[in-house]
């Protein structure tokens, strides 16, 4: 029997072609089972959402306010038996929820991402896993980008964002964590998402990119046992404070970062913003034009 799946679209509201281009996107899919939309108005009123056909239903955020509330809101909305995001401005490719399905099914897995790609500034690259599952190993050592939230497909109860994430910063990669700690994650391997990081509210949210990464060392601390993961994390957060003009806690982070990998690349990075030879947004702005993020 194909299960049912409700979709949870989050919105500001500051995008309604966006929004209304990833709603047609999920409504258009192939999909045997029945398959239900729900917009969550984050910070406006409901009545304020454009570009939401009549028949999706839109609802305020009635959790904490930011990304994760707003998730938990849809979910909490829906009665089906699978769970899938999609943020209001990616867009599914056809064939996705489809092709995820019946990976769940026929893997009997619980919990499933695919390949996207990456839209920035008219170019496109897909990012892909190079496999079929995805474990704490990988999701450790590596952020996996393509395992993103507007891939994500699951059972309804199984798991929820955490809304104590600061800023709504890693509560995907958090939730993925939790998923993978249970069973390893079911990927399609394809680039089934478009996802367009010029259109992102969290692109230079520096402070809150920092309170997130610390959150997430907190909270999974085999991320720092990984020397190469670990090296990641610490470049990153190095990164952060060079772009806050916080130079010796930048410092501090690239050193720890070269104590774990002598190689890592985003310390460089780091200590040129810090030092004043490049800004973050001209880094930031070259990676993404790559696929690839900080």
């Amino acid at each position: 029997m194909t299960r049912s799946v409700g979709v949870v679209v989050p919105t500001c509201g500051d995008r309604p072609a966006w929004l209304r281009e990833a709603v047609d996107a999920v409504l258009a899919q192939d999909y045997a089972g029945e398959l239900s939309v729900v917009v969550v108005a984050d910070g406006l009123r409901p009545g304020d959402v454009a570009g939401v056909p009549d028949s999706v239903r839109v609802l305020p955020n009635v959790l904490s306010p930011g990304l994760p509330g707003a998730r938990n809101t849809g979910i909490a909305a829906c009665d089906t038996d699978l769970i899938a995001f999609c943020d209001d401005d990616d867009v599914w490719l056809p064939g996705k929820l489809a092709a995820q399905a019946r990976a769940l099914d026929e893997a009997g897995g619980e919990f499933a991402s695919c390949g996207i790609e990456v839209e920035h500034r008219g170019r496109r690259v897909p990012r892909l896993a190079g496999a079929s599952c995805v474990g704490v190993a990988d999701l450790v050592r590596s952020r996996m980008v393509m395992v993103h939230s507007s891939t994500f497909l699951f059972p309804r109860g199984l798991l929820r964002p955490d809304e104590s994430a600061p800023g709504g910063q890693n509560e995907d990669w958090d939730l993925a964590l939790r998923a993978a700690k249970r069973r390893p994650l079911v990927h399609v391997d394809r680039p089934l998402v478009r996802v367009r990081w010029a259109g992102s509210h969290y692109a230079t949210r520096w402070a809150d990119r920092i309170a997130g990464l610390e959150w997430m060392l907190a909270r999974h601390p085999e991320l720092a046992v990984d020397p190469r993961g670990a090296a990641r994390v610490y470049g990153q957060l190095a990164f952060g404070h060079a772009a806050l003009g916080q130079r010796r806690a930048a410092v501090r982070w690239a050193v720890r970062a070269l104590g774990s990998r002598l190689g890592e690349p985003r310390v460089p990075l780091a200590l040129a913003v810090a030092a004043g030879l490049v800004t973050a947004p001209t880094v930031m702005s070259a990676l993404h034009d790559r696929g690839h993020g900080i």
